[in-house]
């Protein structure tokens, strides 16, 4: 069974046509194979109404905005998936199936669809445009983080486990993406469908364009107050679109300095060059895919930058009350990233006399190559090659199922101690816990940082509950709060417990006492196996 939930506020105008679509849905049979939940919020135009008409389950709400009316949707819905569109968009015969048809593999927990429209007008078929462009990036992704629910699909139970849509988003804005964001952090697979397709009527003026803008925008500095790093990149919007609104900004802050300082005007002119030298790309593809939307462009892409940076500053300087912390601010990311940097590059050299002679000493004690490389799961779930000196006989990998068996752990983690698959040398390295030297180059790389919770095997990562996905929001750690406070000996649940606190109570200061206490930790060599 697969649930579709449709929410709707005054949307009567649109709803018959979503409806008339959802009921015929090829292949598919309403009532066996799916059911459609119209989540009527606060309607006062008769919406509900029409849904009951038109024979589909109808849940009446209190106006509470669009995420609040999903999450409601999702919590009577009967399917173990959840599909997701909107009133005023008519998904193709051929939508529904194309939407789930990812979720055969089961590491898939939630799919993206697309837009297309109808609209002849210049300003709705630049819109048509902008999406196609987004999507034509995203087809070369095989994960990405970023899902609108436009046509969007969840499988039910991640969806709840991870309180579905937040509902301090009190209009449509960008609740959607803030969820597939979230997802993504905890290394949940999310996936592009191009095929499954709903058609929109997109803004048919400039007006409703920049009102629509400027309303993400604000959303969106709302969002980055607790996912500051998508204000760098994410799977959807194009690096450039972000320039654009940078350098629209210096090029207004340049004509004003020029009121003052005529040399100020220059600014203001290599601004506006820069942003035309980025719209290059776009345009060339625009020229290919609708060239009349040519005539528009300079204005629409001058707009579309005004608009958002209006609505991001708007959102910064006056932003909603009360908003809850949720991970790493902006500033304490990029403080920690610059004492990575630092620390990587001090660690690396002073460390490299201490890799050379035990590189030596490993290749003495046992035949194999000195260094040991392996996948582990980095921010967000990524894989990343981590380094570290050999411990271990050759090929232990393959030998570890003999071995589990000395696991004195509980939950996804191991440890083993006394593992036979040690050698000599190995277990010198361990104790002093040397072996992880060469991480400073993982650091240095931007896979690691030297504080956080310690990177896993991605089996290991593959095993975890929702809840203990949660330590994937942050880059892994070269130490932490598990290695001063127990190391092997911590069982996943205790680690877990140190590691969120950590991600949920961080500040530099947390930073600095870890580091000092991991001297204090390798000293005394407790839970170092």
């Amino acid at each position: 069974m697969i649930s579709v939930i449709v929410p709707v506020k005054d949307g009567a105008g649109t709803l018959q046509a979503c409806l008339d679509a959802l009921l015929a849905q090829e292949g598919l049979r309403l009532g066996e194979d799916y059911e459609v939940i119209v989540v009527d919020d606060g309607s006062q135009d008769g919406s509900g109404d029409l849904a009951e008409r038109a024979g589909v389950r109808v849940i009446r709400q209190a106006n509470a905005g669009p995420a609040a009316a999903r999450n409601h949707g999702a919590e009577h819905a009967q399917g173990g998936i959840l599909a997701f569109t909107d009133a005023d968009c008519a998904p193709t015969p051929g939508w529904l199936r194309a939407l789930t048809a990812p979720f055969a593999n089961p590491e898939v927990m939630g799919v993206k669809g697309a837009y297309a429209t109808r609209e002849r007008g210049l300003v709705p078929r630049f819109v048509q445009v902008e999406y196609a462009h987004k999507y034509a990036r995203m087809r070369r992704q095989e994960r990405i983080d970023f899902i609108d629910t436009y046509s969007a699909a969840y499988r039910r139970e991640v969806f709840l486990q991870n309180g579905g849509f937040d509902p301090v988003f009190p209009v449509p804005s960008v609740e959607d993406q803030e969820f597939s964001f979230r997802l993504a952090a905890k290394g949940y697979r999310l996936v592009f469908q191009p095929s499954a397709v709903v058609l929109h009527a997109h803004d048919r003026t400039l007006a409703e364009y920049v009102r629509r803008k400027y309303n993400i925008g604000y959303w969106k500095a709302v969002m980055l107050n607790w996912l500051p790093e998508k204000a760098f990149s994410d799977a959807h919007t194009p690096p450039s679109q972000r320039w654009q609104i940078v350098l629209l900004g210096l090029a207004l802050l340049g004509a004003l300095g020029g009121l003052a300082w005529a040399r100020a005007a220059w600014l203001s002119l290599a601004a506006l060059a820069g942003f035309a030298l980025s719209a290059l790309p776009f345009a060339a593809f625009v020229s290919e895919a609708d060239p009349p939307v040519l005539a528009i462009l300079p204005a629409m892409l001058l707009a579309r930058a005004a608009a958002l940076g209006a609505g991001v500053v708007s959102g910064f300087l006056r932003r909603p009350r009360g908003l809850p912390r949720k991970g790493f601010s902006l500033s304490q990311r990029a403080f920690k990233r610059g004492m990575d940097l630092l620390g990587g590059l001090l660690g690396a050299l002073l460390s490299a006399p201490i890799l050379l002679i035990a590189a030596a000493a490993i290749r003495l004690d046992s035949p194999g190559p000195a260094f040991f490389s392996q996948l582990r799961a980095g921010e967000g779930g990524r894989p990343f090659k981590i380094y570290k000196l050999r411990t271990m006989v050759c090929g232990a990998e393959d030998r570890l199922e003999d071995v589990l068996g000395g696991n004195h752990l509980r939950g996804a983690a191991f440890k083993i101690p006394a593992d036979p698959r040690v050698t000599r040398v190995g277990r010198f390295l361990r104790r002093w816990s040397l072996d992880e030297l060469p991480q400073f180059w993982n650091i240095l790389k931007g896979e690691m940082s030297l504080v956080g919770p310690r990177p896993e095997e991605l089996r290991v990562v593959a095993a975890y509950s929702d809840e203990e996905r949660r330590r994937l929001a942050v880059k892994p750690g070269l130490t932490g709060p598990m290695q001063v406070s127990g190391r092997g000996d911590l069982d996943m649940p205790e680690r877990l417990r140190l590691e969120l606190d950590y991600i949920q109570n961080y500040s530099p200061g947390k930073d600095f006492e870890i580091l000092l206490r991991s001297v204090g930790a390798i000293l005394s060599g407790k839970g170092a196996y």
